[in-house]
């Protein structure tokens, strides 16, 4: 990163919060920007209009626009494996080529989705969805957060390897009425391979006479998926420049796409193409993923910040932090830059958070009165998710809204310090008209947009995670070879827990 850049950015004064609003009465105008069904406001950070400037050059410095451009264009932006990451393409937009690609294989699955609908498969009233990472994420977030849109079976996903995992799923399960999905990109995920033929086996003491028979492969190595058992006119494949933390949108979506209806995936996919429209068209001082990005740079960067929180005042997207842990942590959780070289300052901080009012009885005393600083974002609904009398919903957002104003207001007293709250405490709102498949498409687009936005900035390729390879690497080196080799720790965990030799 041009340390000119970050110097002048670093040199600017630190904004005051609790004054910014008179001193810019214009701020609202300027920090808060809606598109579609949401609204993003950025008007309680510390950005200010000399900060954009600096972060506009730098963006430009950087080569924001040249570095999108190739993402779109399907060219081999993730350097370390010599692929595109064409996720876009899955929602129509990218390289031509790609797009006609994701589109006859979205036509594929529809047309399983249909037979399957048709009774092609016998009855079926549980979908077992077996991924881990990726694989399973996006769609348990998909699925949990519009199952209020009528889902029309039962669905559980399942990832951990945890053996107690997938007994938990298929409690109340019955064999003879359910459907496996198997998604591994690679079909070679040893945890998904083995919970994979767990269920087979539950299938088979079950009664089930052909259980390979109600598996549908969701995979981009749809020959290593006919190896393993799976027939080839149930496999969905998707391409292998579709990475897996951004694959939902692919035949990974399918449980999400049998549940909810196709009309409901298409949806999805529709309020994501937008969004990936406003981010490849939109002017850098107007791009929402851009700028969502300046304002985490400088909070990891200049104030050194090392977590963001993320709170959802909405039970429907419950699930949206951990999904954004994997997204943010895995993509921008670096070490070098694009040539190799070391990064020169904090990349990704640490993603965590929770729901609502919950969250607000467990780990807001920190975020109020704790002497760590971390930026917090709000995601909020107005409309409900429920039929419940409205006096819920208000109070939802009543205490989410106040606690973006407590953070930034604080209140003093010097007669009693322990009843003080410093404010001057950043927090960014997301809100959205309603939890819709459209909305919910964009806002996880918008994500997406902002973690690349964020590597552009720094420098560094969104797109590989080699940091997850070692530990699986040991843990084969266990298997194989027991506790021999590594250190007197390990061992002795191994010769405890498993036996050694």
């Amino acid at each position: 990163m041009p340390s000119t850049a970050l110097a002048a950015i670093a040199a600017l004064p630190i904004a005051d919060l609790k004054s910014i609003f008179t001193t810019d009465p214009n701020r609202l105008s300027k920090l808060v920007l809606s598109h579609g069904p949401i609204r993003f406001d950025w008007s309680k950070t510390h950005l200010t209009d000399e900060l954009m400037s600096r972060y506009l050059d730098l963006a430009q410095d950087q080569g924001f626009a040249a570095r999108r451009d190739a993402l779109f264009a399907g060219e081999a932006v993730n350097n370390t494996e010599g692929r595109a990451a064409e996720h876009t393409a899955e929602r129509g937009e990218g390289n031509a080529d790609s797009v006609a690609q994701a589109k006859t294989l979205h036509n594929r699955m529809r047309a399983l989705i249909d037979a399957i609908e048709a009774g092609a498969l016998g009855e079926i009233r549980h979908i077992l969805h077996i991924g881990i990472g990726g694989s399973a994420l996006g769609p348990k977030l998909i699925v949990d957060a519009l199952d209020g849109d009528g889902v029309r079976y039962d669905v559980a996903i399942v990832s951990n390897v945890d053996g107690t995992a997938l007994e938990r799923a298929i409690e109340g399960f019955d064999p003879h009425t359910t459907l496996i999905a198997i998604a591994s990109k690679t079909f070679t995920t040893s945890e998904t391979l083995l919970n994979a033929a767990s269920a087979i086996n539950w299938m088979v003491e079950g009664g089930v006479e052909d259980p390979y028979g109600r598996v549908i492969a969701l995979t981009a190595a749809p020959d290593k998926a006919i190896e393993w058992g799976v027939d080839e006119t149930r496999i969905l494949p998707f391409a292998e420049s579709v990475g897996g933390r951004y694959s939902l949108w692919s035949s990974i979506g399918f449980p999400a796409a049998l549940a909810l209806g196709w009309d409901a995936f298409e949806s999805l996919l529709e309020g994501a193409a937008e969004m990936d429209r406003h981010f490849r068209l939109s002017a850098p001082n107007e791009n929402i993923p851009l700028i969502a990005a300046f304002v985490d740079q400088y909070y990891s960067r200049v104030m050194h910040c090392q977590t963001r929180a993320l709170f959802a005042y909405d039970e429907r997207l419950a699930l949206l932090p951990s999904y954004l842990q994997q997204l943010e942590m895995e993509s921008n959780g670096k070490a070098v830059q694009l040539d190799g070289s070391p990064v020169d300052g904090p990349t990704a901080a640490i993603t965590w958070g929770g729901v609502g009012t919950d969250a607000q009885h467990a780990v807001f005393q920190l975020l109020h009165q704790g002497t760590i600083l971390s930026p917090v974002e709000f995601i909020a609904s107005i409309e409900p998710g429920h039929a419940l009398d409205p006096a819920h919903h208000r109070a939802l957002l009543v205490n989410c809204f106040a606690q973006g104003a407590a953070l930034m207001r604080g209140k003093d007293n010097d007669a009693d310090p322990p009843r003080a709250y410093p404010g001057n405490r950043p927090s960014t709102t997301i809100l959205l008209e309603d939890v819709t498949p459209h909305a919910l498409g964009a806002l996880i687009a918008f994500y997406e947009h902002r973690t690349f936005a964020n590597a552009v900035l720094m420098g560094i390729n969104p797109f590989d995670q080699f940091g997850v390879e070692l530990g699986k690497e040991i843990a084969k080196s266990i298997e194989a070879d027991g506790a021999k080799g590594f250190d007197p720790s390990t061992m002795a965990l191994i010769e405890l827990a498993l036996g050694g030799d």
